[in-house]
């Protein structure tokens, strides 16, 4: 499928929706996503009113006519400013900070003083009806190879609440109902809006990965959900269509096209619409609701002006973090293969692997230090990745590395970090014993001849746990046999 997209007039924008990496916005509660049991549920209804311009929004209008009652699952790390029943904190400054750094890296201007918003949410999943947004920097632009695109605005907001479950449960009662979850509700995000500056699908999907690398550079949450994707497109003779969903760069390319096409049948058939549409992972689109209307944002009433100084401003421009194509190249000077590159880029140990070098420069060992070691003693342990983490934070690593050549060797390193996440000091770790390796394997080939080189191994590893590297039995069996 391919068009002329001069001819047809393709005009486009994105819409990236990113949590960041702190508690909620405006309280303490941590930004936890829960699996288990909820402690109660409250019910809802959510009734439109109109706004200052004395209008109801249209969306809001429509929802209301599908008389739907909202119920939310509540637990102990929520509080009553996700209830509705507490006005909401001072802002978050570490989320506040990260979104100035965002901002920055996208060439934005950032606003000396701000006005804290809510924008009327129609679905349910916010127990006020509103969403709190607070308009933090505009008119930042990005290059990419078709030209520049502009960044029109940048918001800090809070995300709503999660659907309890991707389908309405099988209860009569609950026809008319949706259930949501309070876990999420008020995570911070960052919104940032392109203006309908995009007029090819190749630009458009250039567009959306080089703003996904800014993110990534930030303090951001990763997986799935952590950031939303849409896209505003329009041909000559049509109306503007939101596409929610639109993530997968595999089929932002085909998405796109075929939205073009089903745009086109509505041109030809005088039935364009303003509307919101879902992206399907086949790269059609399904109806979701009508575009809501100009008559949604009003201020936050509860909360003063929010001030961004100069001394912020200047801190955070100072303490800006390297994009992952300026990291790679920086690692790519140390002559590390492809696949450790990556893994300390996904892993976003960079920081710490700088740190590390000015210790000791034996790169290769530092990334497995950082990563696989760490990895492969999460699963031998059963204990989970952060726990282990937290155990060999940076500078225990940096103390068990500061030996290497000194007390230890580098095939000790693996085993020292096993024995400390045991539980044992790094002086503990470090003592040996007195082992006669050489001579251990000779009485076990003696004791039971014709065992293969990897079941003799296995035996002294199991036998001195711990105490001895694979390598130097892995060498000394080489030797021997």
């Amino acid at each position: 499928m391919s068009h002329d997209y001069d001819k047809i007039g393709l005009k486009a924008g994105l819409e990236i929706h990113q949590q960041l990496n702190t508690s909620k916005l405006f309280c303490s509660c941590p930004s936890i996503l829960r699996s288990d049991k909820p402690d109660y549920t409250i019910e809802r209804k959510l009734n439109p009113v109109v706004g200052e311009t004395g209008e109801i929004d249209i969306a809001a209008e429509y929802e209301k006519s599908k008389d739907q009652k909202f119920i939310y699952q509540v637990y102990d790390t929520v509080c009553l400013v996700e209830l509705d029943e507490e006005p909401p904190h001072k802002i978050n400054q570490k989320a506040l900070k990260i979104s100035l750094q965002i901002a920055t890296l996208l060439n934005c201007k950032i606003f000396p003083v701000t006005q804290i918003m809510r924008k009327t949410v129609v679905n349910g999943s916010n127990t006020s009806g509103f969403q709190r947004t607070a308009l933090i920097a505009h008119n930042g632009f990005i290059e990419t190879s078709a030209g520049r695109v502009g960044i029109d605005y940048l918001f800090l907001e809070e995300d709503s609440a999660r659907p309890a479950s991707s389908k309405e449960e099988e209860d009569p009662e609950l026809e008319k109902s949706k259930v949501y979850n309070l876990d999420r509700l008020g995570i911070p995000l960052v919104e940032i809006a392109t203006g309908p500056h995009m007029h090819t699908p190749e630009q458009i999907k250039e567009a959306a990965l080089k703003i996904g690398e800014i993110l990534r550079a930030c303090n951001v949450r990763r997986g799935i959900g952590t950031i939303r994707q849409d896209l505003n497109i329009s041909i000559k003779g049509s109306k503007r269509v939101e596409i929610k969903g639109f993530q997968d760069p595999k089929m932002m390319i085909r998405t796109i096209d075929t939205e073009i096409s089903r745009q086109q049948e509505c041109v030809k058939e005088k039935s364009c619409k303003s509307e919101v549409r879902r992206a399907n992972t086949d790269g059609t689109t399904t109806f979701l609701r009508p575009m809501p209307g100009s008559s949604r944002m009003y201020p936050e009433t509860d909360v003063p002006l929010l001030k961004i100084s100069r001394e912020l401003t200047n801190e955070v421009k100072a303490t800006l973090p390297k994009l992952a194509s300026e990291n790679r190249s920086y690692l790519d000077e140390f002559g590390l293969n492809e696949e450790l590159v990556k893994l300390i880029l996904k892993e976003n140990k960079i920081e710490e692997f700088k740190t590390l070098n000015k210790v000791i420069e034996k790169p290769e060992l530092i990334v497995k230090a950082l990563t696989i070691f760490q990895k492969e003693i999460s699963v031998k342990t059963d204990k989970s990745r952060e726990e282990v983490e937290k155990i060999l934070n940076i500078h225990t690593v940096e103390a068990i590395l500061e030996q290497v050549g000194k007390k230890i060797s580098e095939n000790d390193v693996k085993t020292i970090m096993q024995k400390i996440v045991d539980g044992k000091s790094l002086d503990e770790a470090m003592e040996k014993g007195n082992i006669d390796l050489k001579e251990e394997i000779k009485k076990l080939i003696k004791d039971k001849p014709g065992l293969s080189q990897g079941a003799y191994m296995g035996l002294v590893m199991g036998k001195f746990k711990g105490q001895v590297s694979g390598k130097d039995v892995s060498d000394a069996l080489k030797e021997l046999m």
